[in-house]
C-alpha cells in the first residue's frame, strides 16, 4: 500500500517554487499511483508554531503525479480561506500531503481513532442545502480533540 512521503511533499514545494520562479518542476522521485489526496500548506511565524495556510484535495482517485502538481498549486493559490501564498513566503512554508486509503463508514459517532483514521461529514441544512468537511486523519490530534 502506498502511503504520503518526503518525497511526495518535496515534489509539492519544487511545483510551487516552479510557480513563483518560472523554472521547470523536476521529476517526481516517488512512485505513480492513482489515490485521493490533500496537499496542506503550514507558514511559520515568528518562530512559533506553523500556521495553516492552506489545503486542498480531493477525494476522487487522481493521479498522483499530475494530481499532487495540480493540487499543490490549487491549495497554495485558490484556497478561499487565505489570499494566494506569494514567493517572499517561500522560505517560511512547510509541506504536507496525504493519501487516503480505506474508506469505511462508521457504525456510530465515536468508531474512529484519532490520528489514524479521518472524517467525511456530510448533512443536508434546513433549508436543504448539502454541506461537507473533510478532517485529514492528523487534524483531531494536532488540533488536541478527544473522544
Amino acid at each position: 500500500m502506498v502511503s504520503a512521503s518526503k518525497e511526495m511533499a518535496v515534489y509539492c514545494f519544487d511545483t510551487l517554487v516552479a510557480h513563483h520562479t518560472g523554472d521547470v518542476v523536476p521529476p517526481p522521485a516517488f512512485e505513480e499511483g492513482y489515490f485521493p489526496l490533500f496537499v496542506t500548506w503550514k507558514k511559520v511565524i515568528n518562530g512559533g508554531e506553523p500556521r495553516l495556510r492552506g489545503c486542498i484535495g480531493t477525494l476522487e482517485a487522481r493521479c498522483l503525479f499530475s494530481g499532487f502538481k495540480d493540487y499543490a498549486l490549487t491549495s497554495a493559490l485558490r484556497d478561499r480561506r487565505f489570499p494566494p501564498i506569494q514567493a517572499k513566503e517561500l522560505p517560511y512554508l512547510e509541506c504536507t500531503v496525504s493519501i487516503l486509503t480505506n474508506y469505511e463508514p462508521a457504525a456510530h459517532y465515536l468508531d474512529w481513532e484519532i490520528g489514524k483514521h479521518g472524517m467525511i461529514l456530510e448533512f443536508i441544512d434546513l433549508d436543504n442545502a448539502r454541506h461537507s468537511a473533510t478532517y485529514l486523519p492528523e487534524v483531531a490530534a494536532q488540533e488536541g480533540l478527544v473522544v
